[in-house]
């Protein structure tokens, strides 16, 4: 049996200053067995990595969201490829497009076909974010065919069969126990047991019934509930399933 991997956190953003290392502590000491702490901009990509080296269930996802593309500078791109490198980075993410903000989608849309194509120069995963921005994120997908997970999903049942077709994977979070999850339930339907990642999106997303707290990795058997009885198994055989999955996509070897 494994213990949780989260495939997608965020251990660096503030809400986790003050008490993040012994909250780490208590959960590798636990029910966690590996986190994919994924970063928004180089210099949160560098302090997650000083945290991964402390961790050694803990894993990077290095890159630029597309919320924070008017603080980065194409220097970052470069800088970012010495990281890539490091092989406790084992993806290029968060990246992709969000319509929801108004941050420009000019920006957006350059940062994130940028580390698309070079995630192909390097044949490494990305973590895609898509809000909002289904179609143009689903054009690039299809460009550029990349290996990865489109997390948090919010698309429709059709979508996820097209993401599927790349042969890429979906992640979920809290999100499928909130009182309207139709959608993303009826999506999570059509993804095979084999393509299917827990995330948390911590600090984050916390599922029912710990909505309104922070959200950390601990949780994350409340969202795999919805989702196991969905697929006919058991909460700790989906977490199973799940951290195989998270650990092929991303090469760990748990």
């Amino acid at each position: 049996m494994h213990k949780i991997f989260d495939s997608h956190g965020h251990y660096t953003d503030e809400k986790f200053a003050e008490d993040g290392l012994a909250l780490l502590d208590r959960l590798f000491d636990g029910p966690v067995g590996a986190i994919l702490n994924c970063s928004v901009t180089y210099q949160d990509a560098c302090n997650a990595l000083k945290l991964a080296r402390r961790y050694p269930g803990m894993y990077v996802a290095a890159g630029i969201h597309p919320e924070n593309v008017e603080e980065s500078t194409p220097e970052d791109l470069e800088k970012l490829r010495t990281m890539w490198a490091d092989p406790k980075v084992v993806a290029v993410g968060e990246i992709g497009l969000d319509y929801h903000w108004d941050t420009p989608r000019d920006q957006q849309l350059f940062y994130f076909e940028r580390q698309l194509q070079i995630a192909g120069e390097l044949d490494m995963p990305v973590v895609i974010h898509d809000r909002e921005a289904h179609g143009d994120t689903w054009e690039l997908l299809k460009k550029y065919r990349p290996r990865g997970v489109v997390h948090c999903f919010s698309g429709s049942v059709q979508m996820a069969q097209d993401i599927l077709g790349l042969g890429m994977y979906i992640g979920f979070t809290g999100v499928v126990t909130f009182s309207n999850a139709r959608r993303p339930l009826e999506a999570a339907a059509a993804v095979p047991r084999d393509r299917l990642l827990l995330e948390t999106d911590c600090p984050y997303m916390a599922p029912v019934p710990c909505r309104g707290q922070r959200c950390d990795s601990g949780m994350i058997s409340y969202t795999a509930a919805p989702l196991a009885t969905q697929k006919g198994v058991s909460v700790p055989e989906l977490i199973d399933i799940c951290a195989e999955n998270a650990a092929r996509l991303f090469g760990i070897k748990l």
